[in-house]
């Protein structure tokens, strides 16, 4: 919420002055409407949160360089309201701790957050019921990051947060509409995440797999089921074509037509795991992050002009596919069949408190 502060002394006290930015489309409402004890409340979050060093009683909230607002934090000020446990959890009440790429540290609603989030992965065309599996994955990862650090970056390896109105341009004819469904999916799955052996669960999911989810030892609730669906996927087949220059480029290294190709080592479901190229040794990973690969499931042709790299699905094939959730969901699945269905051995909880 708060993206810089200072403290400055008028000649009789200290006064900290707290910066909101425009960026963020929610800085206006919580600058001008939101009541003096919320914003005393996330005021006194900000200064503990952030270990800053400031005894004094008032705050000045500046907006774009505009005083909106001065607050009274001083231990005899009103108290505020406590809630009660179960509405703790709730989308408006529940608060989460962002630390945005330029390192500020910004406080939203667990609802502003799941905007933000279910906003990155949304494709036209994705169901209700699609939409609120997501959601309740996010959810659970959002309480789980919370309670652990106390903190999400925005961008992980599990999901993207920007705010929503980041994609008015992108839906430029449709932002109401999209804004509404994404709402409504929040809304309808209020507190419910998931959690597995009284621990929360991480969202696993992608786009799409080759008929078929992965599971993990690391990971008891990633389990390998079918999701023949995902043939259908309008991304299936992805084809990259990269010259020798190119491909010597991405990779460091050099490669020309002369150049040995090896697979040295692959998977339990017979992904390739490791790729030799003359002396040197590749793990997939690292060539689906170099080449901009849609998934680990990959083809390889060597051309006399260039090298071919065929897909298929988008993805690492964990969890829940969007594609065949949504195709279920088209069935008549609802939400809770749908995790069910991609995380057999998972338990979907609700208004209870935070798991250990």
């Amino acid at each position: 919420m708060f993206y810089k502060y200072e403290i400055r002394n008028n000649g009789f006290e200290d006064i900290l002055y707290l910066y909101l930015t425009m960026t963020y489309e929610f800085s206006k409402e919580l600058g001008l409407k939101t009541s003096d004890k919320e914003m005393t409340r996330r005021t006194k979050n900000f200064i503990k949160n952030n270990d800053i060093n400031y005894n004094g009683n008032k705050v000045y909230l500046v907006i774009d360089g505009i005083v909106v607002k001065s607050l009274d934090i001083s231990n005899n000020s009103e108290e505020i309201e406590v809630l009660k446990e179960d509405l703790y959890y709730s989308n408006d009440q529940y608060f989460i701790n962002v630390k945005l790429d330029n390192k500020a540290l910004i406080e939203i609603t667990l609802k502003e957050y799941l905007l933000g989030v279910l906003a990155a992965i949304y494709i036209p065309g994705l169901e209700l019921e699609t939409l609120k599996s997501l959601c309740v994955l996010y959810r659970s990862y959002a309480f789980k990051e919370m309670s652990e650090k106390r903190v999400i970056m925005a961008f992980n390896e599990f999901c993207s947060y920007r705010p929503i109105s980041y994609y008015k341009l992108s839906w430029i004819n449709n932002y109401q509409d999209v804004y509404n469904l994404l709402s409504l999916a929040i809304e309808q799955t209020d507190c419910l995440f998931t959690s597995f052996k009284q621990y929360y669960t991480l969202p696993f999911i992608h786009y799409s797999n080759d008929g078929r989810t992965i599971s993990s030892s690391k990971y008891g609730y990633l389990s390998s089921v079918s999701s023949l669906w995902d043939l259908a996927a309008p991304y299936y087949i992805n084809i990259k074509d990269f010259t020798y220059a190119e491909i010597s480029k991405l990779l460091h290294t050099n490669i020309t037509a002369d150049s040995k190709f090896q697979v040295i080592d692959t998977d339990e479901y017979g992904f390739i795991s490791k790729l030799q190229i003359d002396n040197s040794i590749f793990i997939v990973e690292d060539l689906v992050r170099l080449l901009d690969l849609k998934s680990r499931a990959i083809t390889i042709i060597v051309n006399r002009n260039n090298i071919k790299f065929i897909n298929k699905g988008w993805g690492y094939f964990m969890g829940l596919s969007i594609f065949g959730a949504n195709e279920l969901a088209k069935n008549g699945c609802d939400y809770v069949g749908i995790i069910k269905y991609y995380f057999p051995e998972i338990t979907i909880n609700k208004y209870i408190k935070e798991l250990p």
